[in-house]
């Protein structure tokens, strides 16, 4: 129980930093398309609804990769990242799955300095 009531702290903490940030609270998805926008370099204003489910599936697997579960291969030559999945997902509940990508989020701007 300790270790979810950290990671829900360390998770209000991070969406307090957002909500500063962007003056409203983001849900995942919102979280997940900064993160693919941050990794490719694209600007919002000229994302396709297309791209957006692109953009948060870099994320996840920009998220993952810390953990194995992805290797960047490369970028093509519009800039889009591509990855390979080396290892299945680990099967969890929905509040598992959460707290999986929770946990990943959280060290991903750990590492970026947020």
């Amino acid at each position: 129980m300790f270790a979810n009531d950290d990671l829900q702290q360390r998770w209000w903490n991070l969406e307090a930093k957002l909500v500063e940030r962007f003056g409203k609270k983001p849900d995942m998805e919102a979280i997940l398309f900064l993160i693919g926008l941050q990794e490719t370099g694209f600007e919002a204003a000229k994302i396709s609804k297309e791209q957006k489910q692109d953009l948060m599936h870099v994320a996840v697997c920009t998220l993952l990769l810390p953990s194995g579960y992805f290797k960047l291969e490369g970028k093509d030559p519009d800039n889009w990242p591509h990855f390979r999945q080396l290892k299945e997902m680990p099967s969890y509940d929905l509040p598992g799955q959460e707290n999986f990508l929770r946990d990943h989020v959280l060290l991903y701007f750990e590492q970026q300095g947020f």
